[in-house]
């Protein structure tokens, strides 16, 4: 009778960003349950010139990943191929699991081949040409969500449950909690919206004059709120002229903080707003109900935050599901068809049992 053999050494394939990472979060979780004793190694994407990847700022000091094995997005360079499938071969993984996004099947069996090269024996997580296309629900009008998809691709190692909060805990720690109480100054022990108004997309802009808007009510209808502004260096700008119309106290900490001190920010709020983001993503990990404007260049479905407490405000065009990054021909019909009055009803549904409460 053969003894399976014990497995210490595991590689996780995951490319992408703040959001791609925090929706994998219940696999990580899994994988740290089942192979305590196992290095777990994350061969994903690193910005150029960055000495660690995006999912190093999210995931942390957490445990869930020991350390980061780097891949460069599309190279078809030899030499870095090499490099990469020694790295591998060196390292010698008992079990890859595979969490890409929905890819060609072409590209899936590259992948496969690549693996088995660099001498990859078990493969878990590789999904077959029907497993390709995103399932839809009838009855919501939903597609299957990232997180369920990545959660059924690995199911044979056990359900990473990816419907339950705890499966999104970033292990955030007494510092990191710390360091956001001292951000936020004079607003930590108020009622607290956050915003994260900023978005490298073209597509997902709902336009900083909407923000503006927005927020100008919101002070209005809520006065013992604080507002909080999120985001990276980059988005300073267009959260500065989101909270013109904002005359309470209020703090923009975008380029100040890290992710996970974002999230730790966003722990403290009752409120997340913006659109489809990796702040988004955060507020959904740490229970923070959110209300989003949501571009339909993606699926609806595929990347709500997680959680059932969300408003989301999605217009669905003839032209969803188009993927553009960056839309000409429609002018963003879907974004701009997103009133102030929605998004502030939206912000209403979370807020009024709250502020009943309060009172």
């Amino acid at each position: 009778m053969s003894v399976e053999k014990p497995v210490r050494r595991v590689l996780i394939y995951r490319l992408g960003s703040l959001g791609d990472t925090v929706v994998a979060l219940p696999c990580y979780h899994l994988l740290a349950r089942i192979f305590p004793n196992a290095e777990r190694v994350l061969l994903t994407n690193f910005p150029v010139h960055a000495k660690a990847p995006a999912s190093a700022a999210v995931l942390g000091d957490s445990g869930l990943i020991h350390r980061y094995m780097r891949y460069t997005v599309g190279t078809r360079h030899i030499g870095e191929l090499l490099r990469l499938a020694w790295e591998i071969r060196r390292f010698q993984p008992d079990i890859l699991v595979y969490l890409t996004s929905v890819r060609p099947f072409s590209h899936v069996r590259r992948d496969r081949l690549f693996f088995r090269m660099a001498g990859v024996r078990r493969i878990v997580g590789m999904p077959e040409e029907a497993d390709l296309t995103r399932r839809f629900d009838a009855a919501t009008g939903l597609y299957e969500s990232e997180r369920f998809r990545l959660g059924r691709l690995i199911c044979e190692l056990g359900d990473v449950k990816a419907g339950e909060l705890a499966n999104y805990d970033l292990r955030l720690t007494v510092a990191e909690r710390d360091g956001a109480a001292v951000a936020l100054g004079q607003l930590a022990g108020n009622p607290l919206i956050v915003c994260g108004p900023g978005t490298k997309m073209q597509a997902k802009d709902w336009g900083q004059d909407n923000w503006r808007a927005l927020l100008g009510r919101l002070r209005t209808v809520y006065p013992k709120h604080g507002l909080a502004l999120v985001g990276s260096q980059d988005d300073v700008a267009v959260s500065e002229y989101a909270a013109q119309e904002w005359t309470g106290p209020k703090v923009n900490l975008c380029g100040r903080i890290s992710p996970r001190e974002t999230a730790a920010v966003i722990e403290r709020a009752d409120v997340f707003l913006g659109p489809d983001s990796g702040p988004m993503h955060l507020a959904g990990s740490v229970g923070v109900p959110c209300a989003i404007a949501f571009s339909a260049h993606g699926l609806p479905g595929v990347w709500y935050p997680t959680g059932e407490q969300h408003q989301i405000v999605y217009h669905q065009p003839e032209c969803f599901g188009c993927w553009l990054e960056t839309c000409i021909v429609m002018e963003k019909k879907c974004m701009r068809s997103i009133t102030v009055d929605e998004m502030e009803h939206a912000v209403g549904q979370v807020l009024k049992p709250l502020v009943q409460i309060q009172a």
